[in-house]
């Protein structure tokens, strides 16, 4: 995909240059040109392609972004710290081909790492396709605490009783966190420990579901005073809700109210990795709200192949009327992981039918919200 909008956004290619070339060359052939070896012979010279050592991992990088911007955008958590070239976290080894510097930065390698080819992926772009060696972040225990003050970019009402949330991290400090995990938010003296409901694809822009609850002193700032360019203190990452990003399964993701947090943030996740043959999300609305983000879930059905967005509301049933339905829905649940998240009655029902079923425990990951 990201291939293809290198492409529509027209990298530079000049009249009678490189596509008349290949056109020449197709023409030329004795035998009819296999026409998506062709486009994809086409496609490689307008992105670069990257493979990671040791994991085998792969993405583009598309006109001038950077090789830590490009691995972020496509769902890999490369080890990084200020992405703006001053601490030298994002530091990895150019085992083949060649990069180019594109931004400035202060810190300086030493001669012995510019023997070995190291080099800085916030600061440089790849010039062709390239082999990196880097270290990835696989688990929570990778990522270490970081404390950021954010400026809120919007506070917007999902519903009576809900509102997102949008926070922005400064260009020079961005917050590393994996899907599903959380934070701890601070404004005015209000402190409340809430779920990313994005991808940390995009670092910098960071969402959240905050829930009317008057006993909950960070809603009523959310839900009162909180305005635009308030600063908001964040601490984290927390939590192991996160993806088993090894695993060969499909997904089910069932959602109950305000679980759909953690999960957008997932589904997000697997989306930009290209996880999973099957994502399946089954969503219970049990509060005013309902399914809030419901056109975000019916765009991502009508856009992807592979996703399939079940809403199911209170009316119609609940924590044992979805698990059923996720049964129903598919002959063998073994194949798949599941991810629950939602309010505690939710989750330990669900928990607890799913094993009464035989669903295997090392398959089922579970969060409380």
């Amino acid at each position: 995909m990201r291939q293809l909008l290198s492409l529509s956004r027209g990298s530079a290619v000049e009249p009678g240059g490189l596509l008349d070339r290949e056109l020449e060359a197709v023409l030329g052939e004795c035998e009819a040109p296999n026409a998506l070896a062709v486009m994809d012979d086409m496609l490689r010279v307008m992105s670069a392609h990257v493979i990671l050592h040791p994991s085998r991992h792969e993405f583009f990088v598309d006109g001038a972004d950077t090789l830590l911007d490009a691995a972020l955008r496509s769902g890999l958590a490369l080890n990084y710290g200020c992405s703006n070239g001053n601490c030298g976290l994002c530091k990895a080894r150019v085992v083949s081909g060649q990069v180019q510097k594109i931004r400035h930065h202060d810190y300086v390698l030493s001669e012995a790492e510019k023997q070995q080819s190291y080099t800085l992926l916030c600061a440089n772009t790849a010039v062709g396709d390239l082999v990196i060696e880097a270290l990835e972040s696989a688990e929570p225990a990778d990522i270490p605490a970081q404390q950021i003050v954010a400026r809120v970019k919007a506070v917007q009402a999902l519903g009576d009783d809900l509102m997102l949330l949008h926070l922005q991290t400064p260009r020079t400090n961005r917050l590393r966190f994996l899907a599903g995990q959380n934070l701890t938010l601070t404004a005015g003296g209000a402190s409340a420990q809430l779920p990313i409901a994005s991808c940390p694809c995009d670092d910098r822009n960071m969402q959240f579901h905050v829930v009317r609850d008057t006993e909950d002193s960070f809603a009523q700032r959310v839900f009162g005073s909180l305005k635009t360019g308030d600063a908001v203190t964040l601490f984290g990452p927390w939590g192991d809700f996160v993806l088993r990003a090894d695993s060969p399964r499909s997904i089910v993701f069932a959602a109950c109210d305000a679980g759909f947090a953690p999960i957008k943030s997932l589904l997000e996740h697997a989306m930009a990795l290209e996880l999973s043959e099957r994502l399946c999300l089954y969503w219970l609305a049990t509060r005013p709200a309902g399914h809030y983000l419901a056109n975000l879930c019916r765009s991502w059905a009508d856009a992807l192949d592979n996703f399939t967005y079940i809403p199911i509301t209170a009316e119609h049933g609940d924590a044992l009327e979805l698990v059923r339905r996720i049964g129903a829905d598919h002959a063998d649940l073994n194949a798949f992981d599941i991810y629950l998240a939602g309010p505690e009655a939710f989750v330990r029902t669900a928990t607890m039918t799913l094993r009464e079923q035989g669903f295997p425990e090392t398959q089922l990951t579970a969060a409380i919200v």
